[in-house]
C-alpha cells in the first residue's frame, strides 16, 4: 500500500480542497463516495447512526460458549470486483493490500424442488454438461446465450457509468447503440425463451433477478447481464465477509482524510432557499458545502427532508412507487459442518412463478417457499469456532404494505417453522437439533432497525419506470447540493453497481465544485452536461 505520506499528497492535490462534505450512512456507496471524494481534497465526515459501518453490509457476530460466530447481514458475495479495484487505484491505493477476493471454484449449487440438482461454475464446458441434465437441446444454446449477453454487457456499460438527468440522456449515442439489444418491452424470462425451451433451464440463467428483488417474469431483459457475469466473471468470497470490506474501505477513507462518526445519526438535512446547507445531529446543526445521502432513499426523504421541501419527490410520490420484495432471515450458528453442501445453494420450488406471485402480492406467507442459503465456512472456517459452521438462509417475502403481513411474534414463528422445513426439503438434514446461535430478522425489522423502507431490502423495483433517469438523480433534482449514494439511486441495486453509482455521484460533486466550474459560473460561461470521470 502506499505510504501515508504519498496518500496525504495525492489527498490534499484534488479541486475540492477546504470544501465541507457531509455523507449520510456509511454504506458502500458512503464508504466509496468518501474516498473518492477524500482524494479530490473535500474534507470529509461521514455520519453513521449504527456502532459499525456497513448498513446492510455489515456483520452479525454471535457470541456463544463454544465461541464467536460470524455472519454478512446482507451480501455475501461480490460480482465484477473491477469496479471496485479501480476506485482504490484511483485514491492511490491498491485493494489486494486490505482486500481478498476469494474466487470460488463453484459458483452454487442449484438445486430444483424434486430435481435436478446442477453444480454451476464459470466453465462452459462444466456449465453445458449441467444444463444438458435438464434439456439437451437447451445446453447447446448456452453458447449463444453467453456470447449475446457479452455484447450486450459491452454496449450497456457506458450507459451505467454516467449520470441520468433528464429524458434527453436517453438520446445520447452510448444509449442509441444499446438500445436495440435491450428489448425494453421483455422480461428476463421471455428473452431467455429465446434461447432455451425448459423452464427449468430458463430458471437457471434467470432467478439472479431475485438480486434485485424481482421476478423474472417481470424483470426488465436488460437484466440478463446478471447471470452472464456470473458465468464470465466468476463469483467471489470476501475472506471475513463482506463487512471485512467494509472495514477495509473504513480505513482507507481515513487514510485519506476522512473524518468517520459512529453512533451519530443525522435527524434532518439542513436547507436554505433551495440549497442544502448541513445536516443536524444530536450535537446540533453542523455546517456543509454538499451532502451526500447513503441512506436507503425512501426511508431518508421521509424522515430527514420535510416534505414541503421536496417538490417532485413528496411523501405521496414515494409512497406510489414500485418496491422490491424483502427478506426474512435466519441466521444460524451450528455444531459440525455441512461438507456435503457448497459454498452457495439456491434452492428453486417447483411452483417458482407461483411462489413469486405470492411474495409480489404480500399477503401470505408462500409455503412452497425458495431459498437462498450460504455455507461460507466450507471457503472460510474463521466465520465459526472450531468444530461449527454458519448457516446463512434467506426467504423472499413481500415487503411491509397496507394489509400486508403483520410480522408478529405468531408470524416470525410460523415462518421460522417454514424455513426450516424448505431446508430439510433443499438436503440440509438434522440442522435443527444442530443450532447452537440463533438470529432472525424479518421484514419489520429491517425497516425499524436498519431503516429500510418498509423492509423493501432491494429498495426501489428495478423496472421500466424506474429505471435511468426515471430513478431519483445522483445529483438529486430537489435539493441542489444534495446528492444519492446507494441501491435507490441511479444506476441500481447490488455491490458492483452502487460502487458506480458512488463513482457517478462523486464526479458529480468533483465537476460541480471544482474551481473550474465556479469561475465558469463567476463569468457566466454556458456550462457543459454532467459526464463519467473515468480513473
Amino acid at each position: 500500500m502506499e505510504n501515508d505520506a504519498r496518500v496525504k499528497t495525492l489527498t490534499n492535490s484534488g479541486s475540492l480542497h477546504n470544501r465541507r462534505i457531509a455523507i449520510v450512512g456509511g454504506g458502500p456507496g458512503g464508504l466509496a463516495s468518501a474516498m473518492l471524494l477524500a482524494h479530490a481534497g473535500a474534507d470529509v465526515t461521514i455520519y453513521e447512526r449504527h456502532a459499525q459501518l456497513g448498513g446492510r453490509s455489515s456483520a452479525i457476530e454471535g457470541q456463544t460458549e463454544a465461541g464467536a460466530f460470524r455472519f454478512d447481514t446482507g451480501p455475501t458475495f461480490f460480482l465484477y470486483p473491477q469496479i471496485l479495484r479501480d476506485i482504490f487505484t484511483r485514491c492511490g491505493l491498491r485493494m489486494e493490500d486490505t482486500i481478498t477476493l476469494k474466487k470460488l471454484d463453484e459458483n452454487y449449487d442449484l438445486v430444483f424442488e424434486n430435481g435436478p440438482s446442477l453444480t454451476v461454475t464459470s466453465d462452459i464446458d462444466v456449465l453445458e454438461r449441467e444444463i444438458a441434465r435438464i434439456d439437451m437441446q437447451d445446453a447447446g444454446r448456452v453458447r449463444e446465450f453467453i456470447a449475446d449477453n457479452r455484447a450486450k454487457f459491452r454496449n450497456f456499460i457506458p450507459v451505467l457509468q454516467r449520470p441520468f438527468n433528464s429524458i434527453l440522456d436517453l438520446l445520447r449515442p452510448d444509449m442509441l447503440r444499446a438500445f436495440p439489444r435491450l428489448r425494453p418491452l421483455s422480461s428476463v424470462d421471455r428473452d431467455l425463451s429465446r434461447y432455451f425451451r425448459d423452464p427449468k433451464t430458463r430458471l437457471a440463467f434467470s432467478f439472479q433477478s431475485k438480486y434485485l428483488g424481482m421476478s423474472p417474469y417481470r424483470c426488465p431483459s436488460l437484466f440478463t447481464i446478471l447471470s452472464f457475469m456470473e458465468h464470465e466473471y466468476g463469483i467471489y468470497h470476501p475472506v471475513g465477509g463482506t463487512m471485512a470490506v467494509m472495514e477495509a474501505m473504513g480505513q482507507a477513507a481515513e487514510r485519506l482524510g476522512v473524518t468517520i462518526r459512529l453512533n451519530t445519526p443525522v435527524r434532518e438535512i439542513l436547507t436554505r432557499k433551495g440549497h442544502a446547507t448541513g445536516v443536524l445531529t444530536d450535537h446540533g446543526p453542523e455546517r456543509a458545502d454538499a451532502i451526500v445521502i447513503n441512506a436507503d432513499f425512501g426511508r431518508a426523504m421521509t424522515n430527514l427532508v420535510p416534505d414541503r421541501k421536496r417538490r417532485r419527490w413528496k411523501n405521496k410520490f414515494i409512497e406510489r412507487k414500485k418496491y422490491s420484495c424483502s427478506t426474512f432471515m435466519m441466521y444460524l450458528g451450528i455444531e459440525g459442518t455441512v461438507p456435503s453442501k457448497g459454498h452457495h445453494t439456491i434452492f428453486l420450488s417447483e411452483t417458482y412463478d407461483r411462489n413469486f406471485a405470492e411474495i409480489e402480492a404480500g399477503q401470505s406467507l408462500s409455503e412452497e417457499a425458495s431459498l437462498y442459503i450460504q455455507n461460507a465456512c466450507v471457503t472460510d472456517p474463521d466465520q465459526a469456532p472450531t468444530g461449527h459452521s454458519t448457516l446463512y438462509v434467506l426467504m423472499p417475502v413481500g415487503h411491509l404494505r397496507e394489509n400486508g403481513l403483520d410480522w408478529n411474534d405468531e408470524r416470525r414463528t410460523k415462518a421460522r417453522s417454514l424455513v426450516m422445513a424448505r431446508l430439510e426439503k433443499a438436503g440440509f438434514k438434522d440442522i435443527e437439533k444442530r443450532i447452537r446461535f440463533e438470529k432472525i430478522i424479518t421484514p419489520a425489522e429491517w425497516e425499524a432497525r436498519y431503516d429500510v423502507h418498509k423492509g423493501a431490502v432491494f429498495n426501489l423495483a428495478h423496472n421500466l419506470g424506474q429505471m435511468l433517469h426515471r430513478r431519483p438523480h445522483n445529483r438529486f433534482e430537489d435539493i441542489k447540493g444534495v446528492y444519492l449514494a446507494g441501491g435507490g439511486t441511479h444506476p441500481g441495486s447490488g455491490l458492483p453497481v452502487i460502487f458506480e453509482g458512488a463513482r457517478i455521484t462523486s464526479d458529480l460533486v468533483i465537476k460541480d465544485f471544482s474551481p473550474r466550474r465556479r469561475s465558469a459560473r463567476k463569468h457566466k460561461r454556458p456550462l457543459q452536461g454532467a459526464s463519467h470521470v473515468t480513473s
